[in-house]
């Protein structure tokens, strides 16, 4: 079989990811594979996709390699699809899958991102690999991807592949009115971050009537205008110093022009199934952050332009990010049903939140991808100085064998649950149930008791 990796890595051949691949290979003579180094050569693909075009065209089984870079594909991979897909060319008779590395943080969205795209354009879409970054150096990892890939060549073989599910019927945007700016602009600011163009019209209103409708001052900074030198190499230079390779000062931009002020709202119009290409290597950008969550406790919101109630994996994108960023989501706007009020009601959402510093406890999303990191970074704190320096900082060390009462008290009740207990004897029971409640009622307690104070 004539295999094509196309591999989204800016690092090239140094990509953990490509290893996979590459050990792949070589327990397959019998198959033909070839690589192409797509992440590291994309701007030259952009300015001619006719090589890139050809292996197409060649391969009968194409695999997009890659690492997870902030829940979904490199910004890299994410223009190349995007470069497929306008090419107006037929590769619906191509087998296609994935292999990435990631420590699992969102490899769900990143996954499902590549189904989505691939399934646009009809293609034999096979479930893919999600590995660990270290697998491949262990006999389970090894074993896991000989037999991934046993069951893709199986699959070819038997033309077995995904069936496309069929979306529900797209709704028509509901053109946005104008609107009476409000008298008064608190000094409180909110940055509304965007990607429009000239064509984005209705992007544009909606920008301009969520900006009238805010009782707060508000700064449109467009990323398309901004010269982004190229999205991030995974070269990992900032992990110690917080600056990025490029020269391009997109660190500096990101902090005063988009952090510096009280709440941020992303305007987008949906391309891909995502924020669109040019929002995700700004995403990517945002490394040089590291895994800090610096914006902690600011209010964010999004303006959506397009058919966001069918697309589920971005629409978990966005509460992820919000919640792993420790930032209340006041809410995405669209312009599929009543744009206006949507956008009235955002503006409203996010003024309350602004002014009452308004924040809540992060659900699964949240504390999943927190703990995540917290190991990852425990790790590498020996590369990932500032992140360490962070975390330690902000208490985010959380690990539960630090909690010894908690441990012995739970050592307390499990001996007590494993005594034999009389039939028809109920006390020990209630016993236990009164005091689980101990603490809590502790609460209730004083609550009573700083009431009946006041009156």
């Amino acid at each position: 079989m004539k295999i094509l990796i196309v591999n989204g890595s800016p690092r090239g051949k140094y990509s953990v990811t490509l290893q996979t691949s590459n050990y792949l290979e070589l327990l397959h003579p019998e198959h033909e594979f070839r690589v192409l180094h797509a992440g590291q050569i994309i701007k030259k693909l952009q300015r001619d996709f006719t090589p890139a075009l050809e292996l197409l065209d060649w391969a009968e089984l194409i695999v997009f390699s890659y690492p997870v870079y902030t829940f979904i594909a490199p910004s890299q991979l994410h223009y190349f699809i995007d470069f497929m897909k306008k090419s107006g060319v037929d590769f619906s008779d191509k087998y296609v899958t994935q292999i990435t590395t990631s420590k699992h943080f969102y490899d769900v969205t990143a996954h499902k991102f590549v189904e989505d795209n691939c399934h646009d354009m009809n293609m034999k879409l096979i479930k893919g690999l999600s590995a660990d970054m270290d697998d491949l150096t262990t006999k389970k990892g090894q074993k896991d991807a000989e037999e991934f890939f046993k069951l893709v060549l199986w699959s070819c073989e038997n033309d077995y592949y995904e069936p496309v599910v069929k979306k529900p019927a797209a709704k028509k945007p509901v053109k946005v009115s104008p609107a009476d700016g409000v008298s008064a602009k608190s000094d409180r600011l909110v940055a509304v971050v965007t990607d429009a163009t000239e064509e984005d019209v209705q992007l544009k209103a909606m920008i301009k009537r969520f900006t009238e409708r805010l009782p707060m001052k508000t700064k449109v900074v467009n990323i398309s205008e901004y010269p982004i030198k190229g999205g991030c190499l995974g070269c990992f230079k900032c992990a110690v110093s917080g600056k990025c390779i490029y020269k391009d000062r997109f660190d500096e931009f990101l902090r005063n022009e988009i952090q510096s002020g009280d709440a941020i709202v992303y305007a987008f119009t949906v391309r891909d199934h995502s924020m669109g290409p040019r929002f995700k290597m700004y995403d990517d950008r945002q490394f040089c952050n590291g895994h800090r969550t610096v914006t902690m406790g600011m209010p964010v919101g999004y303006l959506v332009s397009g058919q966001y109630s069918t697309e589920p994996n971005l629409q978990m994108i966005l509460e992820g990010r919000a919640e792993v960023g420790g930032n209340f989501l006041c809410g995405v706007a669209t312009d599929e049903i009543n744009p206006d009020g949507e956008i009235d009601r955002l503006a409203r959402t996010l003024t309350y939140a602004v002014q009452n510093g308004y924040t809540r406890p992060v659900n699964f999303y949240g504390v999943g991808g927190m703990k995540i990191f917290r190991d990852l970074i425990y790790i590498m704190q020996g590369m990932m100085k500032a992140d360490h320096k962070f975390y330690k900082a902000h208490g985010q060390y959380d690990f539960p064998q630090k909690k010894k009462g908690r441990l012995i008290a739970m050592y307390l009740i499990g001996g007590l649950m494993s005594l034999p207990m009389p039939k028809g004897n109920s006390k020990l029971t209630n016993i236990m149930d009164e005091g689980m409640l101990m603490p809590y009622n502790a609460v209730l307690e004083k609550v009573k008791k700083e009431i009946s104070e006041k009156k």
